[in-house]
């Protein structure tokens, strides 16, 4: 079986062929893209404004690593949002949409681990800068806690067969 084959489920009720599934996948990754690259464009942008206000010279040296670590993983995470448009782009009419759906799933599944390291840490730098009080860092380990559950452990929940089924029936 071929890779692009491997996830056909064949009682989902579609009759595709492998074009129009990589299609439909592509244009539903384009989605998912849309929301995670302005999420990642507004974060990196305000995060590259702070260095310019007037107080960012007074910041302990604690504050200020973390902040140049954010603006790293912002950019980073930025580039990989960014990088299947490119990749579309370098790609198109090369007949390798499915190539294309797999590295676009792989570059914004990493986007979205990125932008969750990076809200993570504005957390720990606002709540740091705002109370000068680094117990409160509790904070950030809650919001790294609640990106975990949100991003790793619900969709294995979902996964399991028990929970699908039970989705599945209440569906029809």
């Amino acid at each position: 079986m071929r890779d692009e084959e491997r996830d056909v489920d064949p009682n989902d009720g579609r009759d595709e062929t492998v074009n129009e599934r990589m299609d439909r996948n592509w244009n539903e990754l384009l989605q998912e893209m849309r929301v995670t690259q302005t999420g990642t464009q507004i974060l990196s942008g305000f995060l590259l404004t702070i260095a310019f206000q007037p107080t960012f010279g007074g910041l302990p040296g604690f504050d200020k690593a973390i902040y140049l670590f954010l603006v790293l993983a912002a950019t980073v995470t930025t580039a990989l949002a960014l990088a299947p448009v490119h990749l579309h782009r370098s790609l198109f009419r090369r007949h390798s949409k499915p190539a294309l759906v797999q590295t676009g799933h792989l570059l914004l599944r990493a986007a979205l681990l990125g932008l969750a390291l990076v809200m993570t840490g504005a957390v720990l730098l606002i709540f740091d800068v705002a109370t000068h009080d680094r117990s409160l860092a509790l904070t950030a380990a809650v919001a790294v806690a609640a990106l975990l559950g949100a991003l790793g452990m619900l969709p294995r929940i979902l996964r399991m067969d028990r929970v699908q089924a039970r989705l599945e029936r209440a569906a029809r």
